[in-house]
């Protein structure tokens, strides 16, 4: 059998086995399928009305009835009504009714788009809610071209599974096939996809696999089976996919997204937590599964572990690398709380990272409560295998008042914009999240809408999740059940004209056009770059951290760039012991205002100031 048969075999069985509600050719007629090992009897309540589903082999309950898309409808068990939790659209919630959708009604325009590699992508994490004020895709969407004009070339879409309550981050989803509500329709979300791939702009989705939330999770009340107590996560019972069932319910629903809404590749949550003791890891299903489907769809795992099997092996496509964020932050604020006690910080320990791709491939990881040796060399890895970020939504929403790096006691505006260029200049994949490009002045605490006591439940629990930090401890921390901290996250689209936020959006427009066009800064290799320090003797000063002047050179056929950021506390004029000659041409200084025509002044002219940044240029 070819490829092509058995992608279509295996199509038309999916289809034939799909649970939930399928509309079937013509539209007219909808095929409604459980499988439950608890029920004897089960109906299915359509538009009010109640009809038999009969019962067949396999613990499978099917009936075919006369309606189509709009449809609205519950399943019946044992005379108890059920939400369906492959339902392709909740209306109402994750405890109300479902609704027959269609979802190949949709008018694509673009059908050209072919896709984007990963070596193309600049990153833009977006939370649909606060992104605008409405926090809907059809808001959105008319934001897109201010990302296409930006420079990002992929929008990387926080979790839109359906979960409870009015608004949240969305990793406590529950009923993974129907987009939230709140954001929009099923449509509202593929026009959205359809109008950035019309602006040249891929879409990701970020999908959580690892674990269900708390509330509205009605896969049990079918089948207990699709869980286990052989594994355990921070958050209740672990997913068993030694389970067909529930192995089809992520791969179906990882195809669901790349197929029917024509996302452009997934961002898998927390990887390390997906346990699976199958002959075959679902991780391997996953791209295999999605890599089937042809095409440049991309696969990048959440992964703390420093693993890179999970592309050698597992055949994912990259990985979010904590690493370089960790070593830029404690190298800017000198925080050794939590996590961060396992970084140093400085020239040195960053240009260590930069040239190995992370800091731990096999050295011991002495955090209290974690120790064990992390991690393995990634010398397998080319550069954009490596996410790279200094700010995501993890990164400032799980600080205590969801502050921003700009934001952190002690971090200068100065030498955010260094870690700017440092980011966007490297040839791993940048990520930036939602108003990091204007330096934006709204924080991003963590929100969520679940009432009672299972919303003071999940507030303490995050106090005690992250303890270690001392923020946490304060009087002032947001309470993420209230309306008003979900309110203050969203994005102030008035902010990027003037001042500050000006200059750093300038800033970040000027770095992503070299990025694109520079023939050495557009090479996504390596092999071309390496980094090194000049540290200073007893520069680390008052706040404890450890300083230096970190240096990057890139050297290609058509030419070298090298890159100084004084991450010191006193100018720099005379950079001695590099191992190279600067170029002579100065391409941009981070300290410069790029929202005129500013000519960036040599070192000679104006000595690097500390937190600032500059980039040499010499073309072969």
């Amino acid at each position: 059998m070819s490829d092509v048969q058995e992608h279509q075999a295996g199509q038309a069985d999916r289809l034939q086995s799909r649970l939930g509600a399928h509309l079937l050719p013509g539209r007219q007629q909808t095929r409604f399928r459980v499988w439950s090992t608890l029920a004897s009897q089960v109906q299915v309540r359509v538009n009010g009305e109640l009809h038999p589903m009969e019962a067949l082999p396999g613990e499978y309950f099917e009936a075919v009835l006369p309606v189509g898309a709009g449809a609205r409808y519950q399943f019946v068990l044992d005379g108890q009504a059920v939400p369906d939790p492959y339902a392709r659209s909740l209306p109402d919630g994750v405890h109300g009714e479902a609704e027959v959708a269609d979802l190949s009604a949709f008018a694509w325009q673009h059908t050209d788009w072919a896709g984007l590699p990963l070596d193309g992508c600049v990153f833009y994490e977006l939370h649909v809610g606060t992104f605008t004020p409405q926090g809907t895709f059809r808001a959105a969407l008319e934001r897109l071209p201010y990302l296409k004009d930006l420079g990002v070339t992929a929008i990387q879409l926080m979790p839109l599974a359906a979960f409870p309550g009015a608004r949240g981050w969305g990793y406590d989803g529950v009923a993974l096939y129907a987009p939230f509500a709140p954001y929009g329709r099923p449509e509202d979300v593929m026009a959205f996809v359809d109008a950035a791939h019309g602006l040249g702009l891929a879409v990701f989705v970020d999908v959580v696999y690892n674990h269900f939330g708390p509330d509205g999770n009605y896969l049990p009340s079918y089948s207990p089976s699709y869980f286990t107590d052989r594994f355990h996560t921070a958050w209740g019972q672990g997913l068993d996919y030694a389970e067909k069932h529930m192995r089809r319910y992520v791969t179906g629903n990882a195809r669901m997204w790349l197929e029917d809404y024509r996302m452009d590749g997934l961002r898998l949550d927390a990887t390390a937590a997906m346990q699976d003791d199958s002959d075959v890891h679902i991780l391997c299903e996953l791209a295999s599964a999605v890599h089937a489907l042809g095409g440049l769809h991309v696969m990048l795992a959440e992964d703390h572990r420093n693993h890179p099997a999970l592309v050698t092996e597992y055949g994912l496509d990259g990985i979010w690398v904590d690493d370089f964020h960790h070593e830029v932050r404690v190298s800017l604020t000198g925080e050794h709380e939590g996590y961060y006690g396992g970084f140093q910080g400085g020239a040195a320990e960053l240009a260590q990272v930069i040239n190995r791709g992370w800091k731990y491939e096999g050295q011991f990881w002495n955090v209290p409560g974690e120790e064990h040796h992390r991690g393995e060399p990634a010398d397998a890895l080319e550069a954009p295998s490596f996410v790279y970020c200094i700010q995501n939504h993890d990164q400032v929403g799980n600080r205590a008042l969801g502050d921003r790096l700009h934001q952190s006691q002690g971090v200068t505006l100065e030498e955010y914009l260094g870690a700017s260029t440092l980011l966007l200049t490297l040839p791993m994949t940048p990520l930036l999240f939602q108003g990091q490009e204007w330096a934006a002045g709204t924080p991003f605490p963590f929100f969520s809408d679940h009432h009672g006591e299972l919303g003071h439940l999940v507030s303490e629990g995050r106090r005690r999740e992250f303890a270690y930090f001392s923020g946490f401890s304060g009087e002032n921390v947001p309470d993420p059940q209230a309306g008003a901290t979900f309110q203050s996250a969203k994005l102030d689209w008035s902010e990027p004209a003037a001042g500050e936020h000006a200059r750093t959006l300038a800033l970040y427009r000027t770095l992503l056009r070299l990025r694109r066009e520079d023939p050495v800064l557009s090479v996504r290799s390596r092999q071309a770059v390496r980094a090194g320090s000049l540290d200073v003797p007893g520069e680390a000063g008052a706040t404890g951290r450890r300083a230096g002047t970190l240096w990057v050179q890139w050297t290609t056929p058509q030419g070298t760039r090298a890159l100084l950021w004084n991450l010191g506390e006193t100018p720099l004029d005379t950079p001695a012991g590099l191992p190279f000659t600067l170029p002579a041409r100065v391409m941009l200084r981070s300290g410069d205002d790029l929202t005129g025509s500013v000519a960036p002044a040599s070192l000679s002219g104006r000595p690097l100031q500390p937190g600032e940044a500059i980039l040499f240029g010499e073309d072969a």
